[in-house]
């Protein structure tokens, strides 16, 4: 017999497919299991997270749902938005348990959909694989407990650190199954920036063109303080922000959760000095470009090797002759104490 955790890491799996296509919704995954068989499963609807995926489950399920046990990795909604609670909708379905993994920050929520699927004696059990699902919504946590949204960056550069040859040219750094890997990191945020300096220099699509994914593209972002680009359909400039930190407060504004920055030395170096960057995706080739390339870095605050606060490598991933490392450079977030508490 499958146990909680079983069922809940099946609907993280779940959830992990739409990540980053939800907009500033959370990709939420849901299963019913009734006498230890699923009969219904539910992911938040690409494009903007509805509708949820408890609706889903449930409709998937019909009447098996009465006196199911039902795994969600965030807790039901229980205010009326665009959509009914989720937390009545469950309710209504006559289930027995909820088995949640993370109470959500939200301040309209934060408990009080726990609280009412209680009040009406459904048994809730919290706290299954919620390490994980903090992990996967990650973006959305940061969005409504710290008005920033999720940050990776992604840098590629040749063994001696450089991003540019001496002339100025960096297509392509990295081989074709590097650079197809870059375009899953894309489609796994809901926004990518870039630079002016990188827009004029390689005229970046800044979209994912894997097959299957194309509707999965970021929203793109070029910061564009000198106002040197103009504005079309395709793209949104950002030009009034004072730092860093003020760049990502705007894009917090306009409900991005999880960002993608691709961008040269200058933007990356801000960003990195900033404290900001959560993850870093940094891919290396097996060259060299030596000396008047153009560095990864520049200008970065110097610091002793005693101040450095250092990287946590999650993974390292091979592709041919080239490798990625996925590194984590901030603390998770902690979860806001229950207003329900």
């Amino acid at each position: 017999m499958r146990t909680h955790t079983d069922y809940m890491q099946h609907a993280l799996r779940l959830a992990a497919t739409h990540t980053g296509c939800t907009g500033s919704n959370p990709a939420v995954g849901c299963v019913v299991v009734n006498h230890d068989q699923i009969v219904g499963t539910g992911i938040s609807a690409r494009g903007g997270g509805r509708p949820h995926a408890e609706t889903q489950a449930l409709a998937m399920a019909g009447d098996a749902a009465r006196g199911a046990t039902v795994y969600v990795t965030l807790e039901p909604c229980s205010h009326t938005g665009q959509t009914g609670p989720c937390a009545d909708a469950l309710i209504a379905a006559g289930v027995a348990q909820v088995i949640c993994a993370l109470r959500d920050p939200d301040p309209r929520v934060n408990g009080r959909g726990i609280a009412r699927l209680q009040e009406a004696g459904i048994v809730v059990v919290e706290n299954i694989e919620t390490q994980a699902a903090l992990r996967q919504m990650e973006g959305f946590v940061r969005h409504r407990t710290q008005h920033r949204p999720f940050i990776s960056l992604k840098l590629a550069t040749t063994m001696d650190g450089y991003l540019a040859n001496a002339a100025g040219v960096s297509q392509w750094i990295t081989g074709e199954d590097a650079r197809q890997f870059g375009h899953l990191l894309r489609s796994r945020h809901d926004a990518i920036l870039t630079g002016s300096g990188t827009w004029f220099a390689d005229h970046p699509h800044l979209n994912c063109r894997l097959p299957g994914l194309e509707d999965a593209s970021p929203k793109r972002y070029i910061a564009d303080r000198r106002r040197r680009i103009a504005q079309t359909e395709e793209v949104t400039l950002l030009h009034d922000y004072k730092s860093i930190a003020d760049m990502v407060g705007q894009l917090a504004n306009e409900g991005v959760t999880r960002l993608l920055v691709e961008a040269g030395g200058k933007l990356t170096t801000a960003f990195l000095a900033s404290g900001l960057v959560d993850e870093l995706y940094w891919f290396q080739a097996p060259i060299w470009f030596g000396k008047g390339a153009l560095p990864a870095l520049q200008d970065f605050p110097l610091q002793s090797p005693a101040e450095l606060a250092r990287a946590t490598r999650l993974a390292t991933h091979h592709f041919h002759h080239d490798i990625c490392q996925h590194l984590r450079l901030t603390e998770y977030p902690c979860l806001p104490a229950s207003s329900q508490t």
